[in-house]
Protein backbone atom coordinates (compact mmCIF):
# COMPACT_ATOMS: atom_id res chain seq x y z
CA UNK A 1 0.00 0.00 0.00
CA UNK A 2 1.22 3.44 -0.94
CA UNK A 3 2.28 5.80 2.35
CA UNK A 4 -1.00 7.33 3.73
CA UNK A 5 -0.75 11.06 4.97
CA UNK A 6 -0.04 11.07 8.68
CA UNK A 7 -3.31 13.58 8.97
CA UNK A 8 -5.55 11.26 7.60
CA UNK A 9 -4.88 8.46 10.07
CA UNK A 10 -4.86 11.07 12.81
CA UNK A 11 -8.22 12.40 11.88
CA UNK A 12 -9.95 9.29 10.90
CA UNK A 13 -8.45 6.84 14.28
CA UNK A 14 -11.67 7.56 17.09
CA UNK A 15 -8.41 6.39 19.71
CA UNK A 16 -4.76 6.49 20.22
CA UNK A 17 -2.19 6.61 17.47
CA UNK A 18 0.77 4.20 17.48
CA UNK A 19 3.89 6.37 16.56
CA UNK A 20 6.98 3.77 16.61
CA UNK A 21 10.59 4.70 15.95
CA UNK A 22 13.11 2.56 14.07
CA UNK A 23 16.79 2.80 13.56
CA UNK A 24 17.79 -0.82 11.99
CA UNK A 25 15.78 -2.32 9.04
CA UNK A 26 15.10 -5.44 11.49
CA UNK A 27 13.14 -2.71 13.74
CA UNK A 28 11.43 -1.77 10.75
CA UNK A 29 9.91 -4.88 9.83
CA UNK A 30 9.01 -5.44 13.42
CA UNK A 31 6.69 -2.66 13.10
CA UNK A 32 5.37 -3.33 9.59
CA UNK A 33 4.81 -6.87 10.94
CA UNK A 34 3.09 -5.85 14.47
CA UNK A 35 0.66 -3.27 12.16
CA UNK A 36 0.26 -6.08 9.99
CA UNK A 37 -1.02 -8.49 12.84
CA UNK A 38 -3.12 -6.41 14.52
CA UNK A 39 -4.96 -5.03 11.64
CA UNK A 40 -4.07 -1.25 12.63
CA UNK A 41 -2.87 2.01 11.03
CA UNK A 42 0.57 2.95 12.43
CA UNK A 43 3.41 6.00 11.96
CA UNK A 44 6.82 4.75 11.70
CA UNK A 45 9.02 7.34 12.82
CA UNK A 46 12.95 8.37 11.67
CA UNK A 47 14.26 10.35 14.38
CA UNK A 48 17.25 12.96 13.67
CA UNK A 49 19.32 11.06 15.88
CA UNK A 50 18.74 7.69 14.17
CA UNK A 51 19.97 9.93 11.27
CA UNK A 52 23.22 10.81 12.84
CA UNK A 53 23.71 7.12 13.82
CA UNK A 54 23.62 5.40 10.22
CA UNK A 55 25.17 8.86 8.70
CA UNK A 56 22.62 9.55 6.33
CA UNK A 57 18.73 9.82 5.66
CA UNK A 58 18.40 8.25 2.12
CA UNK A 59 19.44 4.54 2.71
CA UNK A 60 16.88 3.97 5.94
CA UNK A 61 14.01 5.88 4.19
CA UNK A 62 14.79 4.14 0.72
CA UNK A 63 14.08 1.09 2.77
CA UNK A 64 10.87 2.52 4.40
CA UNK A 65 9.75 3.36 1.19
CA UNK A 66 10.51 -0.35 0.04
CA UNK A 67 8.87 -2.34 2.81
CA UNK A 68 6.05 -0.02 3.26
CA UNK A 69 4.73 -0.22 -0.27
CA UNK A 70 4.38 -4.19 0.97
CA UNK A 71 2.20 -3.66 3.67
CA UNK A 72 -1.69 -3.97 3.63
CA UNK A 73 -2.52 -1.43 6.62
CA UNK A 74 -2.27 1.83 6.21
CA UNK A 75 1.68 3.36 7.09
CA UNK A 76 2.44 7.27 7.77
CA UNK A 77 6.50 8.11 7.62
CA UNK A 78 7.44 10.82 9.66
CA UNK A 79 10.30 12.77 11.02
CA UNK A 80 10.96 12.69 14.45
CA UNK A 81 12.72 15.60 16.60
CA UNK A 82 14.41 17.41 13.85
CA UNK A 83 16.18 20.41 15.18
CA UNK A 84 17.49 21.07 11.27
CA UNK A 85 15.62 22.72 8.75
CA UNK A 86 17.96 21.13 5.99
CA UNK A 87 17.07 17.81 7.10
CA UNK A 88 13.37 18.57 7.29
CA UNK A 89 13.22 19.41 4.01
CA UNK A 90 15.56 16.21 3.12
CA UNK A 91 12.68 14.38 4.79
CA UNK A 92 10.03 16.35 2.68
CA UNK A 93 12.09 15.70 -0.79
CA UNK A 94 12.23 12.36 0.26
CA UNK A 95 8.40 11.41 0.44
CA UNK A 96 8.42 11.62 4.32
CA UNK A 97 4.53 12.29 4.94
CA UNK A 98 4.71 14.65 8.42
CA UNK A 99 7.56 16.17 10.43
CA UNK A 100 8.43 16.99 13.47
CA UNK A 101 10.33 20.48 13.69
CA UNK A 102 11.87 20.70 17.56
CA UNK A 103 12.50 24.03 18.80
CA UNK A 104 11.33 23.39 22.44
CA UNK A 105 14.93 24.69 23.53
CA UNK A 106 14.55 28.08 21.87
CA UNK A 107 12.89 31.05 23.60
CA UNK A 108 9.29 31.59 23.23
CA UNK A 109 10.34 34.11 20.39
CA UNK A 110 12.43 32.17 18.75
CA UNK A 111 10.84 29.12 18.81
CA UNK A 112 7.40 30.47 17.45
CA UNK A 113 8.99 32.55 14.62
CA UNK A 114 11.40 28.87 13.70
CA UNK A 115 8.21 27.21 13.60
CA UNK A 116 5.78 29.42 11.92
CA UNK A 117 8.27 29.42 8.95
CA UNK A 118 8.45 26.05 8.74
CA UNK A 119 4.86 25.34 9.16
CA UNK A 120 4.20 27.81 6.38
CA UNK A 121 7.32 25.65 3.99
CA UNK A 122 5.64 22.39 4.95
CA UNK A 123 2.17 23.52 4.22
CA UNK A 124 2.89 24.46 0.37
CA UNK A 125 3.93 21.13 0.20
CA UNK A 126 1.53 19.45 2.03
CA UNK A 127 2.82 17.92 4.36
CA UNK A 128 1.41 17.40 7.97
CA UNK A 129 4.05 19.24 11.28
CA UNK A 130 4.06 18.56 14.71
CA UNK A 131 5.95 21.00 16.93
CA UNK A 132 6.79 20.59 20.57
CA UNK A 133 6.09 23.46 23.65
CA UNK A 134 6.83 22.58 27.37
CA UNK A 135 10.49 20.64 27.46
CA UNK A 136 10.04 17.05 28.02
CA UNK A 137 12.66 15.65 29.67
CA UNK A 138 15.07 13.28 28.99
CA UNK A 139 16.94 14.39 25.84
CA UNK A 140 20.45 15.32 26.04
CA UNK A 141 20.86 14.89 30.03
CA UNK A 142 18.14 17.76 30.50
CA UNK A 143 15.82 15.52 32.48
CA UNK A 144 13.46 17.83 33.96
CA UNK A 145 10.10 15.61 35.14
CA UNK A 146 8.87 19.00 36.99
CA UNK A 147 7.90 20.69 33.51
CA UNK A 148 4.61 20.86 32.40
CA UNK A 149 3.07 22.72 28.90
CA UNK A 150 0.64 25.41 30.09
CA UNK A 151 -2.75 25.10 28.23
CA UNK A 152 -3.12 29.06 27.51
CA UNK A 153 0.60 29.77 25.68
CA UNK A 154 -0.22 25.97 24.17
CA UNK A 155 -2.72 27.71 22.32
CA UNK A 156 -1.06 30.81 21.92
CA UNK A 157 1.71 28.76 19.84
CA UNK A 158 -0.71 26.78 17.98
CA UNK A 159 -2.41 29.93 16.96
CA UNK A 160 1.25 31.72 16.02
CA UNK A 161 2.34 28.91 14.37
CA UNK A 162 -0.23 26.87 12.54
CA UNK A 163 1.14 23.29 13.45
CA UNK A 164 -1.08 20.58 12.98
CA UNK A 165 -0.08 18.94 16.28
CA UNK A 166 1.65 19.74 19.22
CA UNK A 167 3.76 17.30 22.10
CA UNK A 168 2.70 18.74 25.49
CA UNK A 169 4.95 17.89 28.58
CA UNK A 170 2.68 16.02 30.81
CA UNK A 171 4.90 14.26 33.08
CA UNK A 172 6.28 11.66 30.63
CA UNK A 173 10.39 11.51 30.07
CA UNK A 174 12.17 10.49 27.11
CA UNK A 175 14.65 7.33 27.67
CA UNK A 176 12.80 5.72 30.44
CA UNK A 177 13.17 2.15 30.59
CA UNK A 178 10.50 1.51 33.25
CA UNK A 179 6.95 2.30 33.06
CA UNK A 180 6.48 4.40 36.15
CA UNK A 181 5.47 7.91 34.54
CA UNK A 182 3.00 9.75 36.53
CA UNK A 183 0.94 11.70 34.04
CA UNK A 184 -0.66 14.81 34.70
CA UNK A 185 -4.61 13.58 33.36
CA UNK A 186 -6.29 16.83 34.55
CA UNK A 187 -3.81 18.79 32.75
CA UNK A 188 -3.89 16.75 29.35
CA UNK A 189 -7.99 17.39 29.53
CA UNK A 190 -7.25 21.49 30.02
CA UNK A 191 -4.62 21.19 27.17
CA UNK A 192 -7.21 19.05 25.24
CA UNK A 193 -10.04 21.52 25.86
CA UNK A 194 -7.51 24.95 24.70
CA UNK A 195 -5.72 23.25 22.02
CA UNK A 196 -7.18 22.74 18.61
CA UNK A 197 -5.50 20.35 17.24
CA UNK A 198 -4.09 16.73 18.04
CA UNK A 199 -1.85 16.27 21.17
CA UNK A 200 1.02 14.49 21.12
CA UNK A 201 2.32 12.24 23.93
CA UNK A 202 6.46 11.81 23.79
CA UNK A 203 8.61 9.61 26.54
CA UNK A 204 5.50 7.33 26.25
CA UNK A 205 7.78 4.44 26.49
CA UNK A 206 8.05 5.19 30.38
CA UNK A 207 4.22 5.22 31.19
CA UNK A 208 2.55 2.06 31.95
CA UNK A 209 -0.32 0.20 30.15
CA UNK A 210 -3.34 1.79 31.95
CA UNK A 211 -2.14 5.36 31.93
CA UNK A 212 -1.59 5.22 28.24
CA UNK A 213 -5.44 3.99 27.81
CA UNK A 214 -6.38 6.66 30.18
CA UNK A 215 -4.11 9.52 28.14
CA UNK A 216 -5.84 8.53 25.11
CA UNK A 217 -9.24 9.13 26.71
CA UNK A 218 -8.06 12.45 28.68
CA UNK A 219 -6.97 13.38 25.22
CA UNK A 220 -3.81 12.21 23.90
CA UNK A 221 -3.89 11.58 19.82
CA UNK A 222 -0.31 10.39 18.78
CA UNK A 223 1.46 8.21 20.77
CA UNK A 224 5.22 8.20 20.35
CA UNK A 225 7.48 4.71 21.44
CA UNK A 226 11.15 4.31 21.11
CA UNK A 227 12.84 3.11 24.11
CA UNK A 228 10.05 0.59 25.59
CA UNK A 229 10.34 -1.18 21.78
CA UNK A 230 13.81 -1.04 21.93
CA UNK A 231 14.13 -2.82 25.23
CA UNK A 232 12.09 -5.00 23.85
CA UNK A 233 14.18 -5.95 20.84
CA UNK A 234 17.57 -5.89 22.89
CA UNK A 235 16.55 -8.18 25.48
CA UNK A 236 15.38 -11.01 22.99
CA UNK A 237 18.50 -10.55 21.58
CA UNK A 238 20.70 -10.98 24.80
CA UNK A 239 18.34 -13.82 25.88
CA UNK A 240 19.56 -15.34 22.74
CA UNK A 241 23.37 -14.81 22.37
CA UNK A 242 23.30 -15.59 26.12
CA UNK A 243 21.89 -19.06 25.46
CA UNK A 244 24.12 -19.80 22.94
CA UNK A 245 27.30 -17.37 23.22
CA UNK A 246 29.35 -18.72 20.61
CA UNK A 247 26.73 -17.44 18.15
CA UNK A 248 28.41 -15.44 15.45
CA UNK A 249 25.71 -15.33 12.55
CA UNK A 250 23.56 -12.06 13.25
CA UNK A 251 20.42 -13.80 11.88
CA UNK A 252 20.29 -15.74 14.95
CA UNK A 253 19.96 -13.11 17.47
CA UNK A 254 17.82 -10.36 15.10
CA UNK A 255 15.81 -12.66 13.88
CA UNK A 256 14.39 -13.51 17.74
CA UNK A 257 14.55 -9.65 18.18
CA UNK A 258 12.58 -8.63 15.91
CA UNK A 259 10.05 -11.24 16.57
CA UNK A 260 9.78 -9.95 19.90
CA UNK A 261 9.36 -6.48 18.86
CA UNK A 262 6.61 -7.10 16.37
CA UNK A 263 4.59 -8.89 18.85
CA UNK A 264 4.90 -6.15 21.48
CA UNK A 265 4.44 -3.72 18.75
CA UNK A 266 0.76 -5.66 17.85
CA UNK A 267 -0.12 -5.64 21.98
CA UNK A 268 0.58 -1.24 21.94
CA UNK A 269 -1.70 -1.15 18.85
CA UNK A 270 -4.56 -3.38 20.11
CA UNK A 271 -4.06 -1.71 23.60
CA UNK A 272 -4.24 2.08 21.97
CA UNK A 273 -6.99 0.43 19.28
CA UNK A 274 -9.11 -0.34 22.54
CA UNK A 275 -8.80 3.35 24.38
CA UNK A 276 -11.52 5.47 22.37
CA UNK A 277 -10.75 9.28 22.56
CA UNK A 278 -13.13 11.58 24.83
CA UNK A 279 -15.57 13.38 22.47
CA UNK A 280 -14.08 16.57 20.51
CA UNK A 281 -15.90 19.47 20.10
CA UNK A 282 -12.88 20.03 16.77
CA UNK A 283 -10.44 18.68 15.54
CA UNK A 284 -7.55 20.80 13.62
CA UNK A 285 -5.99 17.86 12.05
CA UNK A 286 -4.90 19.71 8.45
CA UNK A 287 -4.44 15.87 6.51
Amino acid sequence: MPLVPTGDIISEAAHGVGAFNVVLLEQLEAVLTGAEEANTPVIVQISENAVAYRGALGPLAAAAHEAIASVSVPVALHLDHATGTELIKEAVDRGFTSVMYDGAHLPWEENVARTQEMSRWCHTRGVWIEAELGAIGGKDGAHTPGVRTDPDEAARFVADTGVDALAVAVGSSHQMTRRTALLDLALIRRLRAAVPVPLVLHGSSGVADGDLTAAVRAGMRKINIATHLNTVFSAAAHTRLTAQPPTVDPRAYLRPAREAMAQEVARLLRLLAHAPEAEREHDGAHG
